[in-house]
Formats: structure tokens, sequence, C-alpha cells
């Protein structure tokens, strides 16, 4: 342990003690339950203590509003990806629903390539949704976007490559 890192605790300590009910009331409000909003309060800490920022500012509770808006975005896009694939096995047969733990996994599954698309330049991120969810025929996507097939071809391999990689990164 370096001399500085006790003083970096200290800190910390500091910080979550004058600053959480505080936090924790603001993403009550934001979310509408304190169970979401006291998750959303510790992880905002978590991202603060590993990005070992020991200088918040003269304004910490900028810097702690700025992490906590990140996460509560983060926390509705995942409910939205959820309902919406809840929705979509909701009307399977009994036998062909997947079991609570498969689903678990393919909910997980399904956040990290969310997350994954995310990082990919917004024309890769575009044409893979049109092939993918809307079912455009690549001839018809460049033509729709205004690039060569072969263009779309190479988009399509970055976005594949990189969920594929997002997949095995999260199944192993």
């Amino acid at each position: 342990m370096s001399a500085s890192e006790p003083h970096a605790a200290d800190s910390v300590t500091k910080l979550y003690r004058e600053h959480h009910g505080w936090l924790s009331m603001w993403l009550r409000k934001k979310l509408g339950n304190s169970f979401d909003a006291a998750d959303l309060a510790h992880d905002t800490f978590v991202r603060l203590i590993s990005a070992r920022r020991q200088d918040t500012g003269p304004e910490p509770r900028a810097l702690l509003t700025h992490i906590a808006k990140g996460l509560v975005v983060d926390h509705w896009r995942r409910r939205a990806l959820e309902e919406a694939y809840l929705a979509a096995i909701a009307n399977l047969p009994a036998r062909e629903a997947p079991s609570p733990e498969v689903r678990a996994q393919i909910l997980e599954t399904l956040h990290a390539i969310d997350a994954t698309l995310r990082t990919l330049p917004t024309k890769t991120r575009d044409i893979f949704l049109l092939s993918q969810f809307d079912g455009m025929r690549y001839a018809d996507i460049a033509v729709q976007e205004r690039v060569s097939l072969a263009t779309v071809k190479r988009h399509m391999q970055r976005a594949l490559t990189a969920c594929l990689i997002a997949y095995q990164w999260h199944a192993a």
C-alpha cells in the first residue's frame, strides 16, 4: 500500500458519508424506487473508487451526478432490452420457453452484445441493425445508405466479428 492510498481511502469515506444520502434520494426520484436507487448509488461510488480518482473538484456532487446519470441511462437501457426479450418469448409454448437460467444467460449475452454495438462506429451499427433487425438484404442496405455493396459487407464483417468476440468473451 502506498503512502497516498490511506489518504485516498479517507477521502472516499468522507465523500461517501457526506453525499451518499443525497445521491440515494436523487436517484430515488429518477428511478421511482429505493431498491434500484440504492444499487446505483453503490455503483456510483464503486466507479469513483475504481477510477482511482482522488480529487473530486470543488463540486463533488457534480461528479457524483455525472457518474450516476451514466448509470441511470445504462439501467434504463438494460431494462428496455430485458422487457423486449421477455415480450418476444412471452407467447412461446411452455415447452419451448427457456428456463430461468437460460433466460438469464441470454439476457447477459444480449447486454454484452448491446454494449459492443454501442462501441462501433455509427455507420457500422446502423448497417448491422438494418440487416439483423429490419431484415434488409445487403444490396438494399447499400442503396439506402448510398454506399457500395463491398462497404456494406465490410461493415457487417466488423459488426459480426465484434459481436462474436463479445459472445465468446461472455460465454467464457
